[in-house]
């Protein structure tokens, strides 16, 4: 999605305009959108989500499906999303915040390459004093709220992590003729879950964890979703005694 992300500064921007999204030419070959837990409620519905590992920092993320294949971006259908929630990470394009190791200080960025990014039309990054724009502070305030559901739902996937409550996902689906395998990600283990001691479950309930779970949960039959966006042809009205 981002292809070249630099730090944004007067010097560097005092020109630089951001026009609004009119396509989702960037994110069309994404098949994964990392989401926060604050998001669950409303992608359940639409996307399937699924938490993947990350090893070298021993930790796991959750991210939304919006492809089954790499490269594939279901929900974009020319310039239209189709789906009526879009993931907070697609729509604070084509900005982001950017830390450095070993410091909570973050920088706003933005990708320099993105075709909304121009000096000719568009919303300015700074007014004619130098000082940054209504636009600018209102995109900065908005990824400072992004960064504390950040912060929230890392400490979520930790936790749920140390009860030891992901297992691999392992799913055949069937897309026309072909069963494809969905493995190499994770999904809470919804036996631990009700095997759970009192203690531990009103501790998730403290938390407000547990909606957030059975969001997830819930949202894994939206697996069938992506399938029917796949392949069309079984995408289609049963008669009443199919259905019963």
């Amino acid at each position: 999605m981002f292809k070249n992300i630099a730090p944004i500064n007067f010097e560097a921007n005092k020109n630089t305009k951001i026009k609004s999204i009119t396509n989702f030419n960037f994110v069309k070959e994404t098949h994964l959108a990392s989401v926060m837990v604050h998001e669950f409620a409303k992608c359940a519905p639409i996307y399937p989500i699924v938490f993947l590992e990350d090893k070298t920092k021993d930790q796991f993320r959750p991210v939304a499906l919006l492809g089954l294949e790499d490269g594939e971006n279901l929900f974009v259908d020319g310039d239209k999303w189709q789906a009526s929630y879009i993931p907070a990470i697609v729509r604070r394009y084509p900005f982001v915040l950017a830390g450095s190791e070993g410091s909570d200080r973050f920088t706003i960025c933005l990708d320099k390459d993105s075709e909304f990014v121009n000096e000719a039309e568009g919303q300015p990054l700074f007014d004619d004093n130098g000082k940054p724009s209504e636009s600018l502070e209102r995109v900065k305030t908005y990824l400072q709220e992004l960064q504390q559901m950040e912060l929230f739902t890392a400490e979520f996937v930790k936790y749920l992590a140390e009860k030891n409550m992901f297992t691999p996902l392992n799913m055949k689906l069937r897309i026309g003729k072909e069963v494809k395998d969905m493995s190499g990600a994770y999904i809470i283990n919804e036996e631990r879950l009700n095997n759970l001691s009192d203690e531990v479950y009103l501790e998730l309930r403290n938390k407000r964890y547990l909606p957030v779970i059975y969001s997830h949960l819930a949202s894994l039959g939206q697996m069938e979703r992506l399938v029917s966006f796949k392949d069309k042809s079984i995408a289609v009205t049963e008669s009443v005694q199919d259905r019963f």
